[in-house]
């Protein structure tokens, strides 16, 4: 069987014709399919304002830095995410507070929050990992509580929803979204912040816009002036029309995917649910779990040595993620002892990412599970 890799996009005939019909069109860049997208995104969360950008990670940049907290203010967010989660406090002078997280979801756990306040705690991120939305009512309870913001981390989660809602629409200050190739639709790459706040939308909005006032369709389109002003110090983080219009037509097939994702999700649990080395993912009540990424926690068993030996037969296993505390960078400007994170570290010592995607087949998800299984007698 051919190699299998962890995640990859669902492109059809609709998206290519999309994205045809912008190369042939006047506008490649911040023309008129950024703002279609971002309605269409207003439309399917129910959010009043949707500001889209060129990564996720730009996604999280703007929407702490719209925050404009204090310099050396402290962050609690997770430890168990990908580095640009918290890699956005380091760009704006902010210290991430690390909570230790819940073995079964991986999310932040609420508790642990609570111990992690201080009179230096301005804001809150959580992350809804691998499309598993957090306990975001007890979370929401805490902010409300000390007064902090809150950013969600919804990278993984883009199509999932919280009791019914859909990710995005109430439960943070502003909520962040990536479009990257391996998440729940994709833009090439691509993010955005989401929010019901008018002036959050406003601030990211100029933010991904070198802080300038005014965009490219304002001042080249059909009434354009030519005065700008600068009023914030942003960056150059625009979404191309080429990346917008991939979007408007992905966003399409969105609930389409997230089922498809939920059915291979189960399929794996279903075929797994008898095997002694290994945990299972768990889905937790009241939620649409997005499964951006299906992960399983391996017992009395090497991972280094079951990872090589998945890898061997062609299944793009992956471990999501290295605790940030680990990165030689946060080792160094933000050291903590990896002691105080016991669930986190039990949980990535032992973390397997299996191929998940709209398009994996049932035959090659057999194969997979017979791979996990041999590797039980082949596996010291």
């Amino acid at each position: 069987m051919e190699d299998i890799p962890y995640g990859h996009q669902t492109i059809d005939e609709q998206d290519r014709v999309s994205v045809d019909n912008v190369l042939k069109s006047n506008w490649l860049t911040t023309g008129p399919k950024v703002p279609e997208f971002e309605s269409e995104i207003e439309k399917y969360i129910g959010c009043r304002h949707a500001v889209v950008v060129n990564s996720g990670t730009s996604a999280l940049d703007i929407a702490v830095q719209t925050l404009n907290l204090p310099k050396g203010s402290e962050v609690i967010t997770t430890p168990f995410t990908f580095a640009a989660t918290n890699n956005a406090l380091l760009y704006h002078d902010l210290k991430p507070v690390f909570a230790d997280i819940e073995r079964e979801s991986r999310n932040i756990d609420p508790d642990r929050i609570r111990e992690k306040i201080s009179r230096k705690t301005r804001a809150i991120i959580f992350v809804d990992y691998a499309g598993q939305p957090c306990r975001i009512n007890e979370i929401r309870e805490i902010a409300s509580e000390h007064d902090l913001p809150l950013i969600e981390d919804a990278c993984h989660a883009f199509g999932a929803s919280y009791q019914g809602k859909k990710i995005g629409s109430c439960a943070a200050d502003m909520t962040v979204f990536s479009f990257h190739p391996v998440k729940p639709i994709t833009t090439g790459e691509g993010g955005a912040v989401v929010t019901n706040n008018p002036d959050y939308a406003k601030k990211a909005s100029l933010l991904r816009t070198h802080g300038i006032d005014k965009g490219a369709w304002d001042r080249f389109g059909p009434d354009a002036t030519w005065a700008y002003d600068m009023v914030e110090l942003g960056r150059n983080y625009r979404m191309t029309d080429i990346q917008a219009a991939l979007g408007v037509s992905q966003i399409k097939k969105t609930d389409s995917f997230i089922t498809a994702r939920n059915r291979i999700a189960r399929m794996y649990s279903d075929l797994l649910a008898d095997v002694p080395f290994i945990e299972t993912s768990v889905t937790m009540q009241g939620v649409l779990h997005g499964w951006h990424i299906y992960t399983i926690l391996l017992k009395n068993m090497s991972r280094n040595k079951f990872f090589a030996f998945m890898k061997k037969q062609g299944v793009g296993v992956n471990v999501h993620y290295i605790p940030t505390y680990h990165l030689s960078y946060y080792r160094r400007n933000v050291p903590v002892n990896p002691d105080d994170y016991p669930v986190t570290e039990d949980v990535f010592n032992r973390i397997i990412t299996l191929p998940i995607f709209p398009s994996l087949t049932d035959d090659k998800i057999e194969y997979i599970a017979e791979c996990i299984k041999k590797a039980g007698k082949m596996v010291v």
